[in-house]
């Protein structure tokens, strides 16, 4: 069995340029099934079309979610600005809502690394910090920042992933001296990706998680079309021989770590 620790099936369920062959939640379901992925985080990038991410939830006992704003949009770009006390609703109001994110960074789409990221950022970490939630952490091009707000704003008090993890071992240490779980996606499977794959082999067992971020980043033998939450078991089997264990291992693990650090998803 094996869980995706985050994924967009939203997106996915949406044709746009980047997946121009959307799928239905019945063929999301059942794929699922048929690969032995029987959980999914569904994560919020933004509070203007959260609504659809926590309907996907509530309606389905396979789907959990998170809410929060992604670094990839300014504040231009969206209509609900994020505050402490919006978060706080969602959360209270949506049981499944299990954490805040994806927040975080990202100097990649912003390369003028504008401080309004770094102000959105440590915003949703205090109503984290306020709703006792793990947070969710994207973060590109922008680990050194990244850490140092995680650190500046006690983000080790509630603990969260660092999702879809692209750095090295160095990185990966500063995480999880931070406490934070360290997920990989299907990026570790690509061959380009060696000082991921170190990392990957470089972290404890009982702080990996694993991850699609469908609609994108498919990985191998799928690398360049879309990507689905069924997928995660071909990230699974790939950290399996990365890391010389068997896939039910990696599977245990990564199930457990998932219910370790969201207690309320074992029901």
């Amino acid at each position: 069995m094996f869980i995706d620790s985050h994924c967009h099936p939203d997106l996915l369920m949406q044709p746009s340029e980047d997946n121009p062959t959307p799928i239905t939640l019945a063929e999301i379901l059942q794929n699922m099934h048929d690969n032995k992925v029987f959980k999914a985080l569904c994560i919020g990038v933004s509070l203007d079309n959260i609504q659809q991410v926590l309907d996907l939830a509530n309606q389905n006992p396979q789907f959990f979610a998170t809410v929060g704003v992604h670094p990839e949009y300014s504040n231009e770009q969206i209509k609900i600005q994020p505050t402490v006390d919006n978060i706080l609703e969602i959360i209270q109001n949506n049981p499944k809502v299990i954490a805040v994110g994806e927040i975080g960074l990202d100097y990649h789409w912003h390369k003028d690394k504008p401080q309004w990221q770094k102000e959105r950022f440590a915003l949703q970490i205090q109503a984290a910090l306020q709703a006792k939630k793990p947070v969710i952490i994207h973060s590109r091009d922008a680990f050194d920042d990244t850490f140092a707000i995680l650190k500046s704003e006690n983000a080790s008090q509630v603990g969260g992933i660092i999702h879809c993890f692209t750095g090295n071992i160095d990185d990966a240490k500063t995480a999880l001296d931070l406490g934070f779980y360290v997920s990989f996606s299907g990026i570790v499977t690509f061959k380009s990706a060696k000082e991921i794959q170190e990392a990957a082999k470089y972290c404890p067992a009982d702080r990996i998680l694993i991850e699609t971020d469908s609609p994108f980043l498919a990985p191998v033998p799928f690398r360049g079309k879309t990507n689905q939450p069924a997928y995660v078991r071909y990230v699974a089997e790939f950290l399996a021989t990365l890391r010389k264990t068997s896939v039910e291992n990696i599977s245990q693990i990564t199930c457990q770590n998932f219910h370790t650090l969201f207690p309320t998803t074992t029901a």
